[in-house]
């Protein structure tokens, strides 16, 4: 896990080489409304919680950016008034494609990396994979002078529960809307 976060650290920081000029680095924050989605998800309810993190963004083309992020993000879910935090370590890699000026498509892939999982106080951690994999879609507008808005879904791609003889397949699935700057 460390070297995958070295990794994730290095490539979201290490491109200052390339154009060290139009790279431009910041920070964001926002809502995550997430839920599970799966097996017998009929009664889990959405539960809402916050994300921050830091980013850069690369271009590539006139077009074409590349949007590494490192964000914090709350997910969970609840269920009979019982609720799943979920604290997990995201590293986004998304692809930018700008319909006009400042209006961005995104996708790409996510890794996340399992901080904390509490039940009502109780640590319940071992109850879940400590890797995540899920593919990110959405959309961001940057103003001239760096603050950025953006709205992201998650769709998990890895069943995060970990008991075994436990035969329900449950993936993420997060909401996220944010707020950012980019400072240069």
């Amino acid at each position: 896990m460390k070297k995958i976060l070295l990794i994730a650290v290095v490539t979201v920081l290490g491109f200052a080489n390339v154009t060290a000029q139009e790279i431009k680095f910041g920070a964001k924050g926002g809502l995550n409304f997430a839920t599970i989605n799966g097996d017998n998800t009929e009664d889990i309810d959405m539960v809402t919680s916050f994300n921050f993190g830091v980013l850069s963004e690369i271009p590539i083309s006139d077009k074409f950016s590349f949007q590494p992020e490192i964000m914090y993000s709350g997910q969970g879910y609840s269920f009979n008034d019982n609720t799943i935090a979920l604290s997990y370590l995201n590293v986004p890699l998304m692809g930018k494609y700008y319909v006009t000026k400042g209006l961005s498509v995104e996708a790409g892939p996510q890794i996340g990396f399992l901080l904390a999982a509490k039940n009502e106080k109780i640590d319940v951690k071992d109850s879940f994979n400590t890797v995540d994999f899920g593919v990110n879609f959405g959309l961001g507008y940057k103003l001239d002078n760096g603050v950025n808005f953006g709205v992201r879904y998650n769709v998990g791609l890895t069943d995060i529960n970990n008991v075994e003889g436990y035969f329900v397949k449950n993936k993420n699935g997060v909401l996220q809307l944010s707020v950012g700057y980019f400072f240069f």
